[in-house]
Formats: structure tokens, C-alpha cells, sequence
């Protein structure tokens, strides 16, 4: 079981393998504060793949590496590289896109 916290909600995930049905996989936190920033702004004239914001790793979030956040496809993506905390060793990868349903309210 790995769980990660946004600013938003805490969001639980299950691995699934051969060893055991549900091992503890850790947890890692993030703030997608920057995230929702991004989206905010008026990108629309930026060209495909253009970093609007680099957040680095920090002891206030669980990043493994440097994540930026890009204007691509007419959208703004984020992959996000987390060490996880409370096991001997791991990471996991996020790729992180906002989507719009159907009858939300939205940003």
C-alpha cells in the first residue's frame, strides 16, 4: 500500500505482485500548489514543451528530483519523481494533468 498526500486529499494506491497481496510501500507528500498555479495563468501562446515552473526537491516535499511543469499540447503536465518515506527504500512516478469533467466547477 503506498499512500501520497496532495494539498487537495490524501490519495491511497495498492501494489499488486507475486510476494504478497498487499505490502506496505511507504507514503510521500507533495503540494501541487504550483500545479494549480500554473493553470491559472494564460499559456496559450507559449510553444509545445516550455517550462512554466521548476520546483526543486526540498525537506518540505518528498522529491526525488527536479520537476517541471510544462505547457504541452495545449495543457499543463507535471511528472513527479517521490522517495518514499516510512520503508527501507523506494520511489514512485506521477505524471500529474488536470482534467475538466463534465458539470465541475473547475478553476
Amino acid at each position: 500500500m503506498f499512500t501520497f498526500i496532495t494539498s487537495l486529499q490524501i490519495q491511497t494506491v495498492y501494489d499488486h505482485d507475486t510476494f504478497s497481496k498487499d505490502d506496505k510501500m511507504g507514503d510521500a507528500e507533495f503540494d501541487i500548489k504550483a500545479f494549480v498555479e500554473a493553470m491559472r495563468m494564460d499559456l496559450h501562446d507559449l510553444p509545445a514543451g516550455t517550462v512554466v515552473v521548476r520546483v526543486q526537491p526540498s525537506r518540505q516535499n518528498c522529491l526525488a528530483e527536479e520537476s517541471c511543469i510544462t505547457w504541452t499540447d495545449g495543457k499543463i503536465a507535471q511528472d513527479v519523481c517521490l522517495r518514499l518515506r516510512n520503508v527501507e527504500c523506494g520511489e514512485v512516478e506521477l505524471s500529474l494533468h488536470w482534467i475538466d469533467l463534465p458539470g465541475s466547477k473547475g478553476l
